[in-house]
């Protein structure tokens, strides 16, 4: 499976500076952890941390499985293989990160494991919320990586349904002529004001001119102070 900008993103943006999670070994939840990317920078982000990952697809979790087996982490991230509807952990999460799949309505891929990545079948909304809902604290967080359409669709889901409300929100684009592809959104059971910042992630490469060919752009400044404890290249 790959690795995605946006997913390495909302891993940064819940860093231990910016989220302060109570109690010394806070626990934290990944929902279709895929590679294992989220729980391993929730693990980095969160010294103390105890962090399960859930994933359904059979290859993604061998994949998952290997990635923290060979990790600094690997005491303290375990990996299930079940549907978030079917999870019954003993306790509840201070923080739950999603990057859940979106597509609704489009042509399938031939490969079953993308479908299962990409498209709401195995996971709708509506029963991602109610999870959520189930296994959030009363005073926890989620984290939820959806295009701009579906986040204002799961915006309306949650406060109607199970009364989580959005109080930050990040918006990525890819450049600054680019409208935002990406919302990361944090929500609680508190009502408040709702945050909204915004993460370009190139800029010209000096030329004076946005440019369509990456190669011809270099990352923001801001782009590269969130992910530099990640990516090597920074």
């Amino acid at each position: 499976m790959k690795v995605c900008t946006d997913a390495c993103v909302l891993g940064a943006w819940i860093s231990a500076e910016r989220l302060l999670l109570p109690g010394s070994e806070p626990a934290i939840l990944d929902i279709g952890t895929g590679t294992g990317l989220l729980a391993l920078m929730a693990a980095q982000n969160h010294p103390t941390a105890q962090v399960d990952a859930v994933e359904i697809d059979p290859d993604a979790y061998d994949q998952a499985t290997d990635n923290i087996k060979n990790s600094p982490f690997a005491n303290r991230i375990q990996v299930h293989k079940t549907a978030i509807q079917h999870y019954q952990p003993s306790y509840l999460y201070d923080l739950i990160l999603t990057n859940p799949p979106f597509i609704t309505n489009h042509l399938r891929s031939p490969d079953a494991a993308t479908n299962r990545a990409l498209h709401t079948d195995m996971l709708p909304f509506a029963d991602l919320v109610t999870a959520v809902d189930r296994l959030l604290k009363p005073n926890g967080h989620w984290w939820v990586l959806l295009p701009p359409y579906e986040a204002a669709q799961l915006d309306q889901l949650v406060t109607t349904t199970v009364g989580l409300y959005p109080f930050e929100r990040l918006l990525l684009r890819h450049n600054a002529q680019k409208a935002p592809f990406r919302h990361i959104t944090g929500y609680s059971r508190q009502t408040q004001p709702l945050q909204t910042d915004t993460l370009t992630i190139y800029e010209p490469d000096g030329s004076g001119q946005p440019s369509a060919n990456p190669t011809r752009e270099r990352y923001t400044d801001a782009f590269r102070q969130l992910l530099r404890p990640f990516y090597l290249i920074f």
